[in-house]
């Protein structure tokens, strides 16, 4: 059996696209597996994890002008060919899309040459390309429930995202003694990414005169872009006695270990953030990075919102004080706390990868 699989540009469409192919290898011993992507951070990513890759010559939609979104389309119709030869030579018995601009002439030249055409959408609100891709395709599979409401398409089917392995296998114990945790102190994660995010930064360094007298345990990823400026500010700023329940890191390789170890965590809002704290039923205050297309950040937070498995801060809003009190909030409530916990255990969909590739293959 041949795929291609597409998708590219962040991690939250590259990651996804490679556990279906790890699990496409894992069911058929001589699946062919060939990646289509763009020269960004997949044309690395994705021959690391051991799989062909070639590329198209593409680019998103820039909105900013009107000139610059002509240019961005003008390459359209030589992807969409560049696309269609790779179809030809390659002869797959089914294309999948996970997403990002270079998925979307792979997936609609496969509409006419393939045999099947899948797409996964993972936010609550679908790209414009997915939302014209749906109409086409053999079956798009969803993260959230709620996207469905914005497509016309042939089939649908909630499966969930898929997310590493890891995730699965780790308790909330036995991650604190691993990290070496207090195991009876309120626990906080805050994350933005790989290169950090400069708001919840911003705002986690406002709150520390605060956050340092109240018995909080701090696990703090700044991102590879700050780290050393915002390491020194905490040096200097923070009692020599709470040091000790600080961690301050630029990035966790195995971040699955410290958010099973939280009470509590505050980060972005995208959707493979969300898969994984919903896996771990860790409840989190989003702050949904306001630049995000078409705001699907916004729109997954609020999903979580209003299934009370989360609070959200808006981006423009967000200062010290603000979230000291939010935090402060949700610690003088532990009751709610739990049923945030419960319900965030609700949305998780530990089957997700099974679903999905159990569709691809029939």
């Amino acid at each position: 059996m041949r795929a291609i699989i597409t998708g590219g540009g962040t991690g939250g469409h590259i990651y996804p696209a490679l556990a279906i192919a790890d699990e496409l290898r894992r069911r058929i011993a001589d699946m062919e597996i060939l990646y289509v992507g763009s020269r960004g951070m997949e044309s690395r990513i994705v021959p690391e994890a051991g799989y062909d890759f070639t590329t198209i010559d593409v680019s998103g939609i820039d909105r900013s002008s009107m000139l610059k979104a002509g240019q961005s389309l003008i390459k359209f119709p030589y992807s969409f060919f560049q696309a269609k030869d790779i179809i030809k030579n390659f002869n797959p018995d089914f294309i999948v899309g996970t997403g990002g601009y270079v998925s979307f002439p792979v997936v609609l030249a496969g509409t006419y040459f393939a045999p099947k055409t899948f797409i996964h959408e993972q936010n609550a609100y679908p790209g414009l390309a997915n939302r014209h891709l749906a109409k086409r395709v053999d079956c798009t599979m969803l993260t959230f429930a709620e996207a469905e409401k914005y497509l016309e398409a042939k089939r649908i089917k909630i499966t969930g995202l898929p997310i590493r392995q890891e995730f699965f296998h780790v308790s909330p114990q036995a991650a604190r003694q691993s990290l070496r945790l207090k195991e009876n102190l309120f626990t906080l994660i805050t994350f933005g990414g790989s290169r950090g995010a400069a708001t919840i930064n911003r705002a986690m360094l406002d709150a520390l005169d605060q956050l340092q007298d109240q018995q909080i345990q701090l696990i703090w990823i700044t991102g590879s872009d700050n780290y050393e400026e915002i390491n020194h500010q905490v040096q200097e700023r923070v009692k020599r006695e709470h040091t000790a329940t600080m961690r301050i890191l630029p990035y966790m390789n195995n971040i699955e270990q410290a958010m099973a170890a939280s009470h509590l965590a505050v980060c972005r809002a995208g959707a493979s953030t969300l898969a994984e704290l919903a896996v771990l039923g860790l409840p989190a205050i989003l702050v949904p990075y306001p630049y995000a297309a078409d705001n699907h950040q916004e729109k997954n937070a609020r999903a979580l919102m209003e299934k009370k498995a989360a609070t959200m801060v808006i981006d423009e809003f967000l200062d010290g004080d603000t979230l000291v009190k939010a935090i402060a909030a949700l610690r003088s409530e532990p009751n709610k706390l739990h049923d945030m916990r419960r319900q965030m255990l609700q949305e998780a969909k530990p089957q997700a990868l099974d679903d999905i590739v159990t569709e691809l293959i029939g």
